[in-house]
């Protein structure tokens, strides 16, 4: 039976929660993109899979880097939440290798931090230009 005959009702959908296993982030040069993100993050690149490099986020999610030359990469958008005692490293890391970061995600404020939600964080540009940030705090919704 088709899955929309058997859950008709709202209230007969299955209570298992969806979570993220992983994504594919395109890049033009895959180790390069990813080496930069684990290297940042203070994690390592993992052993290629078929056509994609992954790095494994800790937490069961992996971003699968892979690679993309034919045509121009769109950039996207990725949020990490990482620990209060591990972000002040992360941001001596993008200074170490050049890398500006911002405190907004238009990245119209260079070198500063923000302070939403009682944590901090920042945004900074991969080498195919994903908008990167950085959180110590989820954002609150309402």
């Amino acid at each position: 039976m088709p899955y929309d005959q058997q859950h008709a009702h709202t209230s007969e959908l299955p209570t298992t929660l969806a979570r993220l296993n992983h994504t594919a982030v395109y890049a033009s040069d895959r180790r390069l993109s990813a080496e930069f993100l684990a290297a940042i993050l203070g994690l390592a690149v993992s052993a290629p899979f078929g056509p994609f490099l992954p790095v494994d986020l800790g937490n069961g999610v992996t971003l699968d880097y892979f690679e993309k030359r034919d045509e121009p990469i769109q950039p996207q958008h990725y949020a990490f939440l990482v620990p209060d005692a591990q972000f002040d490293a992360m941001i001596a890391r993008l200074e170490a290798v050049g890398v500006t970061y911002f405190a907004d995600p238009h990245h119209t404020e260079p070198g500063r931090i923000n302070r939403l939600f009682g944590g901090r964080g920042a945004y900074f540009a991969d080498p195919d230009g994903h908008n990167m940030e950085i959180m110590t705090r989820p954002y609150a919704r309402p």
